[in-house]
């Protein structure tokens, strides 16, 4: 990752500053929002509040955003950008596995170090899992590692895969976050009649 500011701004040291003020404001807004609350983040899996699945959208949608108008000004070179290797049987493993843990826990990785800040014991507990796990994997990986690699398409975008320019490919996910939006808000209203 490169630095925030161009170090012919202002120092790496400086850039380093501004990384930790920025991850400290971070954390206050998580936790501001009540995502240090597994209640508020367990409310998207049972339908009774969808404040993280917005969040999540409205991070996406403005991020996606971001990148094609700074690209499309010539502060960001699109075509220079990095983009991960996907290896999709991994891939699908990896995100039924993080689901399983996200619903079984009440915390994503991030949220549960929130919770980890203002004293949150089965954060912690569920932290120490999520090394334990990555412990574990570090280990079995060359047991595992054929498979890890398996089905790799290459460095590919998801309008790539479905053939489609990325305008559009963004244009759709704005329309689909506004669709999620409105479909949470009817649902919760609904669940919110049920337990009154």
């Amino acid at each position: 990752m490169g630095p925030l500011i161009p170090n012919d701004i202002i120092s790496a040291d400086w850039n380093n500053a501004i990384a930790l003020l920025i991850g400290i404001c971070f954390g206050f807004v998580l936790e501001a929002s009540g995502f240090s609350s597994s209640r508020k983040i367990m409310g998207t899996f049972f339908g009774y509040d969808f404040v993280v699945l917005r969040v999540f959208f409205t991070a996406a949608v403005t991020s996606m955003m971001g990148i094609l108008y700074l690209d499309y000004f010539g502060w960001v070179n699109f075509g220079q950008l990095y983009i991960h290797p996907t290896y999709l049987m991994s891939a699908i493993i990896g995100g039924v596995i993080m689901g399983i843990g996200f619903a079984l826990g009440g915390y994503c990785p991030g949220t549960s170090y929130c919770a980890i800040a203002i004293g949150k014991l089965d954060a912690l507990v569920y932290s120490v899992g999520l090394f334990l796990g990555i412990y574990i994997f570090t280990f079995a990986y060359p047991l595992m590692e054929s498979f890890y690699n398996n089905g790799f398409i290459g460095y590919v975008t998801a309008p790539e895969i479905l053939g489609i320019n990325a305008n559009l490919f963004v244009f759709i996910v704005v329309i689909v976050a506004l669709g999620m939006f409105i479909a949470a808000t009817i649902i919760q209203r609904k669940v919110k009649k049920v337990e009154y």
